[in-house]
């Protein structure tokens, strides 16, 4: 019986097929630079469709290179509470509804207006 098995061999965790043969999915390398000159290389696949920004392993933004800059007005501005609050509501109005809630609690309390 011993000599049927397969010493030193992980049954399922490898496989026994060979790489011969196989041809990998065609690549290409794209160069992106940092403000301050950090190259960056990333391989995507031939078909993809590359992107202007990458963000490098230092956490910087790079730059796709001999690749259009992405317009910085491009980003819609970020709209508070107070913006979404303001676009419902006047001023005026909010400062009444503040009295009126600071009121009802004060009663709440017990304490005299």
């Amino acid at each position: 019986m011993s000599d049927r098995s397969l010493r030193g061999m992980r049954l399922g965790a490898q496989s026994m097929e060979s790489e011969a043969g196989v041809e990998p999915a065609p690549r290409q390398r794209v160069e992106y630079r940092c403000e301050d000159g950090e190259q960056v290389f990333v391989t995507f696949s031939s078909e993809a469709e590359i992107p202007p920004v990458w963000t490098s392993k230092t956490g910087k933004e790079a730059y796709l290179v001999d690749g259009e800059r992405p317009s910085e007005n491009s980003e819609k501005a970020v709209r508070t509470h107070w913006d979404m609050l303001l676009e419902r509501r006047s001023v005026p109005e909010l400062e009444q509804i503040l009295q009126d809630r600071l009121t009802l609690l004060r009663e709440k309390r017990g304490e005299r207006v």
